[in-house]
């Protein structure tokens, strides 16, 4: 055997001085400052089962602005808004909307929610909620929580249904990632809640929820807010007619920042280099959302969706100038004439699908990435001029690109 030639005393030192001189413990609290403004992004892929077969997969992107209206004893009043948009499993297509969320709520230094019961937004509240006490590395704590969903569409429950759920946390320590340091934090529960009389609803309605959901969570101990997430879930739903609906999937999430965005500035810059270009049947506008580049009268194949050739090499053009603005999520919004024997519900899907088109022909020339770009349609909702002429209807066709504020 051979032998080591530092003596016992220096092999033990280290564990000596670990004893002695203990990991500093950390207090972690959420700092607010009022006025500040930041965005999250989340990416869901989910699978959803009915009664163990597989119904449908899809990928969903929540992007999420947040302003702190003001702070108070330690708490801040968020003002947030939610847009959830899809887009099918595994295809790199644009994002579609979904739905918009509006909630207001405070939260103070721990992580706890003091928010009204009608609100949709977030799911998850009180997570994390950190301890009074400071921890360190491998301390485990346990707290509640809540979870609210959205059944509307699913089953026409008009409000949030919300149920606790009991949270396991584990300070792991810090590690070096993104090019910071970042503390990580193990958080997993399970959920088993019995509902009592919910609805009214549409048809079957949910009788019981059972689950879990595993987390690795990275706090920005320097800014006092996440940095960013990465999730596993397994959720079932029982329901009153005993079918059984099981959403399986994984998702992660980080807090972007860009700078304040100079409106008049970008569209002044924007509206020079489309004329340097020839770029005709566009306008360019700053407004409170951000500044928006109008495809006036865009030109579709017949009673289509499908870009014309020379909508493409506009698109290329434009799509060339707002690659200048990686940074910048974008907001494709499709709108139509209302003329013709189409119906509303036949405007607002063909305006949909244009706005798709042109979202996804701008991803395919690399001026976005997917999770930067979000189509919408508005049928002849939102109308800049009287559909009664030939020249209104021009002026109402047309395609909007949004480079947004936040």
């Amino acid at each position: 055997m051979v032998k080591s030639k530092i003596p016992l005393p220096l092999l033990l030192l280290p564990l000596l001085l670990q004893a002695a001189f203990p990991a500093a413990g950390q207090a972690f609290r959420f700092q607010y400052q009022g006025g500040e403004k930041y965005r999250l992004l989340t990416e869901v892929e989910e699978e959803v089962w009915v009664d163990g077969r597989l119904s449908h997969r899809a990928e969903i992107l929540n992007k999420i602005s947040v302003e702190t209206l003001q702070v108070r004893d330690g708490a801040g009043q968020l003002a947030c808004t939610f847009q959830t948009s899809e887009r099918a499993f595994g295809v790199d297509t644009s994002y579609a909307w979904a739905e918009d969320y509006e909630s207001v709520f405070w939260r103070d230094g721990r992580g706890g929610y003091d928010i009204g019961a009608r609100y949709f937004m977030p799911v998850v509240r009180d997570v994390p909620l950190f301890p009074e006490k400071e921890v360190r590395p491998g301390d485990s704590w346990t707290a509640p929580g809540e979870e609210a969903h959205d059944l509307r569409r699913s089953y026409g429950i008009r409000e949030p249904v919300r149920f606790p759920i009991q949270v396991q946390y584990t300070y792991r320590g810090r590690e070096q990632r993104e090019g910071r340091e970042l503390d990580v934090i193990g958080i997993s529960y399970t959920v088993f809640h019995r509902f009592q009389g919910l609805g009214p609803g549409r048809g079957a309605v949910p009788v019981r929820a059972s689950g879990r959901s595993d987390q690795t969570y990275y706090w920005d101990p320097g800014r006092g807010q996440p940095a960013s997430y990465e999730e596993s879930f397994d959720i079932v739903f029982d329901l009153s007619n005993g079918q059984k609906v099981e959403y399986i999937g994984t998702a992660r999430g980080r807090l972007l920042e860009s700078a304040e965005l100079d409106k008049q500035k970008v569209a002044a810059d924007i509206q020079k280099q489309l004329a340097e270009r020839g770029v005709a049947d566009t306008s360019v506008r700053a407004e409170e959302a951000g500044v928006t580049v109008t495809l006036e009268n865009i030109q579709f194949q017949a009673n289509s969706f499908e870009l014309r050739p020379g909508e493409k090499a506009k698109l290329r053009a434009i799509g060339d100038i707002l690659s200048k603005y990686a940074d910048r999520d974008l907001a494709v919004s499709g709108h139509t004439a209302r003329a013709g024997s189409y119906t509303e519900a036949q405007h607002l899907e063909l305006s949909e699908l244009r706005a798709r088109a042109v979202a996804d022909y701008l991803l395919s020339i690399g001026a976005a990435r997917a999770s930067q770009l979000t189509s919408r349609g508005y049928g002849y909702g939102k109308p800049l001029a009287d559909n009664a002429t030939e020249e209104g209807r021009r002026v109402n066709r047309r395609v909007e690109i949004t480079i947004l504020e936040n």
